[in-house]
């Protein structure tokens, strides 16, 4: 370790003058460093609240914004509208799922997706998903959203409520 961090302070001034981020650095280090590992390749099976079955492979293609939430959660509510925008404009070649983070009944699920107008699938915390939920590491915090590419790489993931600028920002609109 001591000498990874002499090696990365040798040539801080060089890359630093190329005006290269700390990212940048790390990304250029990580095969100096054995306990490195890459991420593996996402995998999921997920049942909305229509019956619908959304995975890996057939998201495969469209953006994937996964977004962590709870009916308990304010921020998490306060975002849903920029999420039904986007969806709305975006559908083509984004998918969204909303990932609700609590045990509830798909009755109370039903009434927020009818208040807010919720047009992306929902997928319920129960038996047949919460096994899932593993995949795509562990959530500390609500909201978290994790966007992928349509290749199915995890591009950015977010804690805390977003905007339509955030998704923007990862989501390139097709031509």
């Amino acid at each position: 370790m001591k000498k990874i961090l002499i090696i990365l302070w040798l040539i801080t001034p060089f890359h630093a003058s190329q005006a290269l981020s700390f990212n940048d650095i790390v990304d250029w280090a990580k095969p100096l460093m054995p306990w490195y590992e890459s991420v593996p390749e996402l995998s999921f099976s997920l049942i909305d609240t229509k019956g619908v079955i959304f995975t890996e492979k057939n998201t495969r293609g469209k953006y994937l914004v996964i977004n962590f939430w709870a009916t308990w959660c304010t921020p998490c509510l306060k975002e849903i509208p920029a999420f039904v925008k986007f969806y709305e404009e975006n559908s083509d070649h984004v998918e969204i799922l909303g990932l609700d983070f609590e045990p509830v009944d798909l009755e109370i699920i039903n009434d927020y997706v009818g208040r807010f107008s919720i047009n992306y699938p929902i997928v319920l915390y129960n038996e047949d998903n919460d096994s899932e939920y593993s995949n795509f590491g562990e959530i500390v915090g609500m909201p978290t959203t994790q966007i992928y590419s349509p290749e199915g790489e995890l591009l950015h993931t977010f804690m805390g409520e977003i905007t339509i600028d955030d998704l923007s920002e990862f989501i390139v609109p097709t031509s």
